[in-house]
């Protein structure tokens, strides 16, 4: 059980299972090692965002993003077709990453794995726009990279009463 006399614990728990899921998934579904990256590597041209609502136990949502150039690799690294531009492909292939990194990242959690549940994602592209959590008291911020590329998931929640 979560208490609020402990959210640091609750957070590097949450960290070290989100790092358990983005590998997890890179290497099962995309067939790719995928470690935590040190510092921020800046992403040029436009980014991909895909964000996934978090209601139950959890209230927040999960937010995979990266440069348009990863979004393309993953997703000729998930589905063997390499895409030239952003299209349905590359935001298909990146909702449904957010989705099973969500997934991944609650199921290693009891309290979580079944009472927190999942919304469709959402995919956001584009050169100017900015994503922003109106009541995020938890955050969690890691940023990964396979290959030469980079991406980040964050994680924005409250926990419920």
């Amino acid at each position: 059980m979560v208490t609020r006399t402990e959210p640091g614990k609750k957070l590097s728990e949450m960290s070290a299972h989100l790092d358990r899921a983005v590998d997890e998934v890179f290497r099962t579904m995309l067939g790719v090692a995928c470690e935590p990256a040190a510092g921020d590597q800046e992403v040029k041209g436009g980014t991909v965002s895909a964000v996934i609502g978090l209601a139950g136990a959890l209230s927040g949502s999960l937010v995979l993003q990266s440069g348009e150039a990863a979004a393309r690799r993953m997703t000729a690294c998930m589905t063997g077709v390499e895409p030239v531009e952003l299209d349905a492909l590359v935001r298909d292939a990146i909702g449904e990453i957010a989705n099973m990194l969500a997934g991944a990242w609650k199921g290693y959690d009891p309290e979580l794995s079944c009472g927190c549940l999942l919304s469709t994602p959402t995919v956001v592209a584009g050169a100017s726009y900015q994503l922003f959590s109106q009541r995020a008291p938890m955050r969690l911020e890691r940023r990964y990279h396979f290959e030469d590329r980079q991406f980040a998931v964050s994680v924005f929640c409250d926990w419920s009463a």
